[in-house]
């Protein structure tokens, strides 16, 4: 397991700090409360984005945060970063998962020895506190679908990406657009079951190859998972089907902004995922103070949200569009 950690020591507000004066250790009275945040993989640009929101928002925030980056999008090793979480007795534990039901079991043990769960893209998790998204899954679903609708000319054969079979919330949003499909778009029709390839750019690119093979009258492909539209790009792009086949999805702006602009993917939408991390720490620090999210508070670069207790959930509406008069913006982000 790949393991960031990055520990902030800030001037201000008791953070660790330690000296010697005449041979005595002076230490601070308190550090900062410690918050680990692991995510579904380490190593791609989308959390490493959020990364950089973490760090950014650390020293702000007084928290000792760091980010937990697994080598694989795997339940397992998100269960054993946990368990070292728990372990190391951190305040908040901030998770981004891959399988809700894998995940259970040790999330109810951080929060039976007194830690906080913080998740973002994990609505219907199981033993958390609170929940965090920057946009509704339904509004997130329909945004794509009418995308890639308007792109086949509402009507043909398209096939879907999930990051996983089991993550949660990529696939709320693919049964959020494929509702939406048969609801409005009754020409176009999707092809088999969907494909949890798209956070593994090689699943992605083989997927792709076989779905060109089996499928010759594809039409559209519609990702959910940061890999997704890179790998599926990458095929279109060797084959020359970029014209014939319309491929929508979200994806690290920096990583797909030559196929935006020469018209392999047809565009898609994201939230920030620096200020994800940020706002991981925000509301972090909230819950390791001991004080609750309340209706229309601001968070940190998407202003006031809705706050619902009953679902723990925390909502934003905070999306950008993927197309080829936005995307330089947000690649001078550092997205």
């Amino acid at each position: 397991m790949h393991v960031t950690r990055r520990t902030v020591l800030a001037g201000i507000g008791g953070a660790v700090a330690a000296g010697t004066l005449g041979g005595t250790m002076l230490t601070a009275q308190a550090a900062d409360p410690q918050a680990g945040i692991v995510v579904k993989i380490g190593g791609i640009p989308w959390f490493n984005a959020l990364e950089v929101g973490i760090k950014k928002a650390a020293p702000e925030f007084k928290m000792d945060a760091w980010m937990v980056g697994p080598t694989q999008a795997d339940a397992a090793q998100q269960v054993r970063a946990i368990e070292d979480l728990i372990a190391r007795k951190v305040a908040v534990i901030g998770i981004v998962p891959n399988d809700s039901a894998a995940l259970e079991p040790v999330l109810g043990r951080a929060r039976a020895a007194g830690i906080k769960v913080l998740a973002h893209e994990g609505p219907d998790q199981k033993e958390m506190d609170w929940d965090f998204e920057l946009t509704t899954t339904e509004g997130y679903g329909k945004a794509h679908m009418d995308l890639l609708a308007k792109e086949m000319g509402e009507e043909g054969e398209y096939i879907v990406y999930v990051g996983s079979l089991t993550v949660p919330l990529h696939n709320a949003w693919a049964d959020a657009a494929i509702a939406y499909q048969k609801e409005k778009y009754p020409k176009m029709k999707m092809l088999g079951d969907r494909f949890g390839v798209a956070e593994s750019l090689d699943e992605s690119i083989k997927t792709t190859q076989d779905q060109l093979r089996a499928n010759p009258d594809l039409k559209g492909i519609l990702t959910f998972g940061s890999q997704g539209p890179i790998g599926a790009a990458r095929v279109l792009d060797d084959r020359g089907k970029a014209k014939t086949i319309a491929l929508v999805g979200g994806f690290s702006p920096g990583q797909g902004v030559k196929y935006v602009k020469s018209g392999v993917i047809r565009g898609g939408f994201i939230w920030n995922p620096m200020t994800a991390g940020e706002i991981f720490v925000q509301v972090a620090s909230m819950l390791a103070a001991g004080k609750e999210p309340t209706d229309n508070m601001e968070l940190t670069g998407v202003g006031p949200v809705r706050v619902y207790p009953d679902k723990k959930l925390i909502q934003a509406q905070k999306l950008e569009s993927l197309d080829k008069e936005n995307i330089d913006r947000l690649v001078e982000l550092g997205l």
